[in-house]
Protein backbone atom coordinates (compact mmCIF):
# COMPACT_ATOMS: atom_id res chain seq x y z
CA UNK A 1 0.00 0.00 0.00
CA UNK A 2 1.08 3.43 -1.29
CA UNK A 3 2.34 5.78 1.84
CA UNK A 4 0.58 9.59 1.57
CA UNK A 5 3.16 11.92 0.93
CA UNK A 6 4.67 13.72 4.15
CA UNK A 7 3.67 17.77 3.84
CA UNK A 8 7.42 18.69 3.87
CA UNK A 9 8.23 16.38 1.28
CA UNK A 10 5.51 17.75 -0.86
CA UNK A 11 6.42 21.24 -0.06
CA UNK A 12 9.98 20.37 -1.64
CA UNK A 13 8.31 18.73 -4.92
CA UNK A 14 6.44 21.26 -5.01
CA UNK A 15 9.44 24.00 -5.31
CA UNK A 16 11.21 21.49 -7.78
CA UNK A 17 8.41 21.67 -9.91
CA UNK A 18 8.18 25.13 -9.81
CA UNK A 19 12.35 26.13 -10.32
CA UNK A 20 12.05 23.71 -13.35
CA UNK A 21 9.14 25.76 -14.53
CA UNK A 22 11.04 29.04 -13.80
CA UNK A 23 14.68 27.73 -15.90
CA UNK A 24 12.22 26.75 -18.42
CA UNK A 25 10.90 30.04 -18.56
CA UNK A 26 14.08 31.98 -18.42
CA UNK A 27 15.91 30.05 -20.82
CA UNK A 28 13.70 30.67 -23.73
CA UNK A 29 12.94 34.51 -22.94
CA UNK A 30 15.42 36.18 -25.14
CA UNK A 31 18.94 37.20 -23.85
CA UNK A 32 18.59 35.27 -20.53
CA UNK A 33 19.73 32.43 -19.34
CA UNK A 34 18.66 30.08 -16.25
CA UNK A 35 21.66 30.91 -13.37
CA UNK A 36 22.25 27.39 -12.55
CA UNK A 37 24.55 26.24 -14.69
CA UNK A 38 25.08 21.98 -15.07
CA UNK A 39 26.23 20.58 -12.53
CA UNK A 40 24.85 23.69 -9.79
CA UNK A 41 22.26 23.11 -7.41
CA UNK A 42 19.26 22.55 -8.72
CA UNK A 43 17.19 23.47 -5.60
CA UNK A 44 15.87 26.44 -4.18
CA UNK A 45 18.54 28.50 -2.09
CA UNK A 46 18.18 29.72 1.35
CA UNK A 47 19.01 33.36 1.94
CA UNK A 48 19.12 35.00 4.98
CA UNK A 49 20.42 37.72 7.10
CA UNK A 50 18.54 41.67 7.38
CA UNK A 51 20.35 43.18 4.62
CA UNK A 52 20.08 40.08 1.77
CA UNK A 53 16.52 38.85 2.58
CA UNK A 54 15.10 43.03 2.32
CA UNK A 55 17.29 43.32 -1.10
CA UNK A 56 15.71 39.59 -2.73
CA UNK A 57 12.00 41.32 -0.96
CA UNK A 58 12.60 44.33 -3.30
CA UNK A 59 13.48 42.53 -5.95
CA UNK A 60 10.89 41.60 -8.57
CA UNK A 61 13.42 38.56 -10.21
CA UNK A 62 13.61 36.76 -7.20
CA UNK A 63 11.04 34.00 -6.88
CA UNK A 64 10.13 33.68 -3.30
CA UNK A 65 8.56 30.03 -1.76
CA UNK A 66 9.06 30.74 1.76
CA UNK A 67 9.86 32.69 4.93
CA UNK A 68 10.89 32.01 8.54
CA UNK A 69 11.13 34.76 10.33
CA UNK A 70 11.29 36.34 13.83
CA UNK A 71 9.08 39.08 15.09
CA UNK A 72 11.56 41.59 15.62
CA UNK A 73 13.39 41.00 12.43
CA UNK A 74 9.84 41.34 10.06
CA UNK A 75 9.67 45.00 12.10
CA UNK A 76 13.50 45.87 10.84
CA UNK A 77 12.17 44.12 7.40
CA UNK A 78 9.37 46.93 7.85
CA UNK A 79 7.06 43.82 7.43
CA UNK A 80 3.71 44.50 9.00
CA UNK A 81 2.40 41.25 9.57
CA UNK A 82 2.99 37.53 8.59
CA UNK A 83 -0.06 38.04 5.91
CA UNK A 84 1.63 41.15 3.94
CA UNK A 85 4.20 38.93 1.66
CA UNK A 86 2.52 36.92 -1.54
CA UNK A 87 4.29 33.83 -0.09
CA UNK A 88 4.23 32.09 2.34
CA UNK A 89 5.58 33.29 5.92
CA UNK A 90 5.66 31.53 8.68
CA UNK A 91 6.88 33.28 12.83
CA UNK A 92 9.70 31.77 14.56
CA UNK A 93 12.07 31.33 17.23
CA UNK A 94 15.90 32.53 16.10
CA UNK A 95 16.65 28.91 17.12
CA UNK A 96 13.90 27.45 14.61
CA UNK A 97 16.03 29.29 12.23
CA UNK A 98 19.40 27.72 13.33
CA UNK A 99 18.03 24.34 12.86
CA UNK A 100 17.79 24.93 9.45
CA UNK A 101 20.70 26.92 8.76
CA UNK A 102 23.36 25.32 11.15
CA UNK A 103 24.37 27.10 13.95
CA UNK A 104 26.72 29.38 11.74
CA UNK A 105 24.72 31.30 9.94
CA UNK A 106 24.47 34.49 10.90
CA UNK A 107 20.73 34.94 10.36
CA UNK A 108 19.52 37.59 12.25
CA UNK A 109 16.07 36.14 12.66
CA UNK A 110 15.28 35.77 9.09
CA UNK A 111 15.58 33.36 6.79
CA UNK A 112 14.04 32.63 3.13
CA UNK A 113 13.96 29.59 0.79
CA UNK A 114 13.88 31.45 -3.30
CA UNK A 115 14.83 30.02 -6.80
CA UNK A 116 18.36 31.02 -7.75
CA UNK A 117 18.01 33.82 -10.26
CA UNK A 118 18.29 34.57 -14.23
CA UNK A 119 21.11 36.12 -15.42
CA UNK A 120 21.73 38.06 -18.55
CA UNK A 121 24.11 36.81 -21.88
CA UNK A 122 27.34 38.35 -22.22
CA UNK A 123 26.13 39.91 -25.31
CA UNK A 124 23.05 42.04 -22.81
CA UNK A 125 26.36 43.85 -21.38
CA UNK A 126 27.25 46.34 -24.40
CA UNK A 127 26.18 49.48 -22.58
CA UNK A 128 27.84 48.59 -19.54
CA UNK A 129 31.30 50.77 -18.65
CA UNK A 130 32.86 48.04 -16.43
CA UNK A 131 33.06 44.18 -16.16
CA UNK A 132 34.64 42.17 -13.40
CA UNK A 133 35.54 38.76 -14.41
CA UNK A 134 36.89 36.36 -12.47
CA UNK A 135 39.47 32.93 -13.10
CA UNK A 136 38.19 30.04 -10.29
CA UNK A 137 38.08 32.63 -7.29
CA UNK A 138 36.58 29.69 -5.03
CA UNK A 139 36.24 31.69 -2.01
CA UNK A 140 32.10 32.87 -1.76
CA UNK A 141 33.41 35.32 0.79
CA UNK A 142 36.03 37.28 -1.26
CA UNK A 143 33.45 36.53 -4.27
CA UNK A 144 30.64 38.19 -1.94
CA UNK A 145 32.94 41.11 -0.80
CA UNK A 146 33.83 41.77 -4.65
CA UNK A 147 30.06 41.86 -5.75
CA UNK A 148 29.67 44.49 -3.31
CA UNK A 149 32.57 46.81 -4.50
CA UNK A 150 31.42 46.14 -7.93
CA UNK A 151 27.85 47.36 -7.49
CA UNK A 152 29.43 50.57 -5.40
CA UNK A 153 30.98 51.22 -8.66
CA UNK A 154 28.67 51.01 -11.08
CA UNK A 155 29.57 47.36 -12.31
CA UNK A 156 27.82 45.71 -15.12
CA UNK A 157 27.76 42.00 -14.40
CA UNK A 158 30.64 39.61 -12.48
CA UNK A 159 31.44 36.87 -15.14
CA UNK A 160 32.97 33.65 -13.40
CA UNK A 161 33.51 29.98 -14.33
CA UNK A 162 30.75 27.32 -13.59
CA UNK A 163 33.37 25.02 -11.72
CA UNK A 164 35.77 26.08 -9.42
CA UNK A 165 33.55 28.99 -8.38
CA UNK A 166 30.69 29.45 -5.65
CA UNK A 167 27.28 29.19 -6.65
CA UNK A 168 24.20 31.02 -5.80
CA UNK A 169 24.29 30.30 -1.34
CA UNK A 170 23.48 31.79 1.27
CA UNK A 171 26.67 32.16 1.89
CA UNK A 172 27.62 34.06 -1.28
CA UNK A 173 24.60 36.62 -0.58
CA UNK A 174 25.54 36.94 3.14
CA UNK A 175 28.67 37.90 2.22
CA UNK A 176 27.58 40.50 -0.75
CA UNK A 177 24.97 42.09 2.19
CA UNK A 178 22.29 42.48 -0.40
CA UNK A 179 24.18 43.03 -4.15
CA UNK A 180 23.90 39.58 -5.20
CA UNK A 181 20.56 40.90 -6.17
CA UNK A 182 21.65 44.04 -7.75
CA UNK A 183 24.19 42.86 -10.20
CA UNK A 184 24.43 39.79 -12.68
CA UNK A 185 26.28 37.00 -11.74
CA UNK A 186 27.48 34.75 -15.25
CA UNK A 187 28.70 31.72 -14.65
CA UNK A 188 30.50 30.41 -17.92
CA UNK A 189 32.02 27.16 -19.38
CA UNK A 190 34.66 28.58 -20.96
CA UNK A 191 36.30 31.78 -19.31
CA UNK A 192 38.92 32.16 -22.12
CA UNK A 193 35.94 32.19 -24.71
CA UNK A 194 33.54 34.55 -22.46
CA UNK A 195 36.85 36.70 -22.87
CA UNK A 196 37.29 36.57 -26.35
CA UNK A 197 33.62 37.98 -26.18
CA UNK A 198 33.96 40.49 -24.39
CA UNK A 199 37.10 42.01 -26.47
CA UNK A 200 34.63 41.32 -29.36
CA UNK A 201 31.98 43.59 -27.81
CA UNK A 202 34.28 46.52 -27.54
CA UNK A 203 35.51 45.50 -24.28
CA UNK A 204 39.32 46.44 -23.51
CA UNK A 205 40.47 42.71 -21.27
CA UNK A 206 42.87 43.91 -18.63
CA UNK A 207 44.42 40.97 -16.45
CA UNK A 208 45.37 41.66 -12.73
CA UNK A 209 49.11 40.70 -11.88
CA UNK A 210 51.34 41.77 -9.74
CA UNK A 211 54.41 40.68 -11.29
CA UNK A 212 53.38 42.67 -14.32
CA UNK A 213 55.58 45.70 -14.29
CA UNK A 214 52.74 47.85 -16.14
CA UNK A 215 50.53 50.20 -14.03
CA UNK A 216 47.17 49.77 -14.45
CA UNK A 217 46.17 53.54 -14.26
CA UNK A 218 48.45 53.98 -17.85
CA UNK A 219 46.84 50.59 -19.27
CA UNK A 220 43.16 52.15 -19.46
CA UNK A 221 42.06 53.45 -22.14
CA UNK A 222 38.16 53.28 -24.15
CA UNK A 223 34.68 53.61 -22.47
CA UNK A 224 34.23 49.89 -21.90
CA UNK A 225 36.29 48.16 -19.25
CA UNK A 226 36.92 44.13 -18.66
CA UNK A 227 39.11 43.56 -15.77
CA UNK A 228 40.43 40.36 -14.90
CA UNK A 229 41.05 39.06 -11.56
CA UNK A 230 42.71 35.90 -10.86
CA UNK A 231 42.72 33.77 -7.48
CA UNK A 232 45.27 34.33 -4.27
CA UNK A 233 48.25 32.34 -4.47
CA UNK A 234 47.60 30.72 -7.93
CA UNK A 235 46.80 34.42 -9.77
CA UNK A 236 45.66 34.38 -13.50
CA UNK A 237 45.93 31.27 -15.25
CA UNK A 238 48.08 30.66 -18.04
CA UNK A 239 45.36 30.28 -20.84
CA UNK A 240 43.82 33.71 -19.25
CA UNK A 241 46.96 35.71 -19.50
CA UNK A 242 47.10 34.68 -22.78
CA UNK A 243 43.82 35.85 -23.81
CA UNK A 244 43.67 38.93 -22.52
CA UNK A 245 44.21 41.90 -24.21
CA UNK A 246 46.81 43.22 -21.31
CA UNK A 247 48.01 42.73 -18.44
CA UNK A 248 49.13 45.02 -15.72
CA UNK A 249 49.69 45.72 -11.86
CA UNK A 250 48.21 47.54 -9.13
CA UNK A 251 50.95 50.44 -7.89
CA UNK A 252 51.60 49.97 -4.27
CA UNK A 253 54.96 51.66 -3.23
CA UNK A 254 54.64 49.67 0.13
CA UNK A 255 56.24 47.10 1.55
CA UNK A 256 53.83 44.67 0.97
CA UNK A 257 52.90 44.19 -2.80
CA UNK A 258 50.19 42.28 -2.72
CA UNK A 259 46.52 42.38 -1.52
CA UNK A 260 43.30 40.32 -0.46
CA UNK A 261 41.68 39.83 -3.74
CA UNK A 262 38.74 41.67 -2.92
CA UNK A 263 40.62 44.33 -2.01
CA UNK A 264 42.96 44.17 -5.06
CA UNK A 265 39.68 44.41 -6.96
CA UNK A 266 37.92 47.73 -4.91
CA UNK A 267 41.25 49.03 -5.69
CA UNK A 268 41.57 48.50 -9.57
CA UNK A 269 37.69 49.25 -10.29
CA UNK A 270 38.26 52.81 -8.46
CA UNK A 271 41.30 53.28 -10.70
CA UNK A 272 38.57 52.59 -13.43
CA UNK A 273 36.44 55.13 -12.15
CA UNK A 274 38.93 57.57 -11.67
CA UNK A 275 40.17 57.44 -15.45
CA UNK A 276 39.46 60.53 -17.76
CA UNK A 277 36.19 60.93 -20.19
Amino acid sequence: MNESPKPKDAHYARLRRAHRDAKRESTTSPGVRSASPPGANDGPVRLYGIHTVRAALDNPERRIARMLVTRNAMARLGLEDASAPSFPCEIVSPQDIARELGPDAIHQGVMIEADPLPVRRLDSLVDSPLVLVLDQITDPHNVGAIMRSAVAFDAGAIVTTMRHSPQESGVLAKSASGALEYIPYIQTKNLAEAITELATLGFLTIGLDSDEAEPLETVISGPRIALVMGAEGKGLRQKTRQTVDRLACLSMPGRIRSLNVSNAAAVAMYAVSRRPQ
